[in-house]
């Protein structure tokens, strides 16, 4: 650990205890104001303790890649204490250092045991899925980029679009990518009844439940091919496989995004906003009034506004036109979150998710879904997943990248999400 690093770690542990002994002011006769006071201050010092450790952690990446780039000859796997390792230390070398080395200097520059944890040991990570025949890329020198490359890839999607954020719409991963079938019933029009004593019960067929069906497909979306130059490979300070998967991480995320907000479910999933129901029909056809929008809230059933994924979704230029609408007091309806408290900004008293694959305010377009996203199912094959072609663009002394995903989506009850229109 460096003189900075520790600097560092001693600010975080002295702010920690000083915000201890803060929060310990507050007694249970400490008046109102006073406490709220200390709580400013200790969350004034816990941001100050969180940036710390952002910093912290920003220095340690840089060291680990100094340290890499400092470390002498690449070709051979280190240990600990920079030394080169031993035979018997080479057994234990994992598939992603591997990996790395193979995409830089070639698969004839790996020992006998790193060629053995390349071509076997892959099934040592987890997000190795092999199906069928087809999708075995090792034998036509293609290679599964380990799993921490894939999972940068998985935590860019969720940024570019919230249909693939697991707090807003359900997801439903799956080990395989066989068709799912899944029960739907619209039950909301039948209640109950009265019973007489001894009288009979009602058994006229009229109480039926009606069943329907939905079925979910694993539709396959890739990133297309992106070729490396091996010198590119070989002499970049920093990682370029690093750099794809998150390149290709916001690529299959507005992929996914769009497709899982607007598509129409032939041989795609069937995105939200399609799937929905009319609310409401505006009266222009270029503008958005106040009360049309709390008809369209009105419009969902109370059950359904009550769910903890009752949202509001619209792209960045509809939420610029709401911010301007008022009620008839002259207040805004959109109301600023609190960042303290982590609170949400909100749209008549729901939060909201911009979504830049919706539509804009134009004639006939849906600009506005309001509802409960939890009857929006995402169904996921597996991981994202990123591989490596080597020999195919070799001849061109290129490696290739790729990153593929499976999913498919469908609103399982279109009564809880619905849409506003423009006339």
């Amino acid at each position: 650990m460096t003189v900075q690093l520790k600097e560092l770690r001693e600010q975080q542990a002295r702010i920690a205890t000083n915000a201890r002994a803060k929060f310990d002011e507050i007694k249970d006769d400490t008046p109102a104001e006073r406490a709220a006071e200390i709580e400013r201050e200790f969350d004034a010092m816990m941001a100050d303790h969180d940036k710390i450790g952002v910093r912290m952690e920003r220095l340690q990446k840089l060291e680990e890649a100094e340290k890499r780039a400092n470390a002498g000859d690449p070709r051979r796997p280190k240990g600990d204490n920079g030394e080169a390792r031993s035979d018997a230390e080479e057994e234990t070398v994992e598939y992603k250092d591997v990996f790395t080395k193979a995409m830089r200097f070639g698969v004839a520059d790996l020992s006998v045991e790193e060629r053995g944890v390349l071509m076997h040991g892959r099934n040592r990570d987890k997000d190795v899925d092999v199906r069928a025949q087809a999708t075995a890329p090792g034998a036509a020198g293609g290679y599964l980029i380990p799993e921490g490359f894939s999972g940068e890839i998985d935590k860019a999607l969720a940024a570019w679009g919230p249909m693939l954020d697991e707090n807003v719409a359900r997801q439903y991963p799956t080990a395989t990518g066989n068709p799912i079938p899944w029960p739907t019933s619209d039950d909301t029009a039948e209640r109950g009844e009265q019973h007489t004593e001894n009288g009979a019960v009602t058994d006229d067929g009229s109480g039926d439940v009606v069943l329907g069906q939905k079925t979910l497909n694993a539709y396959v979306y890739d990133s297309k091919v992106v070729k490396v130059s091996l010198e590119l490979l070989q002499d970049s300070y920093f990682s370029m496989e690093g750099l794809l998967s998150e390149l290709f991480g916001e690529r299959l995320g507005r992929t996914g995004n769009e497709v899982l907000t607007v598509g129409d479910g032939t041989n795609k999933p069937h995105g939200v906003v399609t799937a929905s129901s009319l609310g409401l029909t505006a009266a222009a056809v270029d503008a958005i009034a106040a009360d049309e929008l709390i008809d369209l809230q009105h419009s969902v059933d109370p059950a359904y506004r009550e769910s903890p994924r009752c949202y509001w979704q619209f792209n960045d230029l509809t939420l610029a036109a709401i911010r301007k609408l008022k009620d008839g007091q002259n207040n805004y309806l959109w109301q600023m979150g609190d960042v303290k408290t982590g609170a949400p900004a909100t749209l008549l008293g729901k939060p909201y998710k911009i979504n830049q694959a919706m539509a804009s305010i134009a004639t006939g377009n849906r600009a506005v879904i309001f509802g409960d996203h939890s009857k929006y199912v995402v169904r996921r094959v597996g991981q994202m997943q990123m591989v490596a072609l080597r020999e195919r663009y070799m001849d061109n002394l290129q490696v290739g990248f790729i990153a593929f995903m499976r999913l498919d989506g469908e609103l399982l009850d279109g009564r809880a999400v619905k849409h506003l229109a423009l006339a």
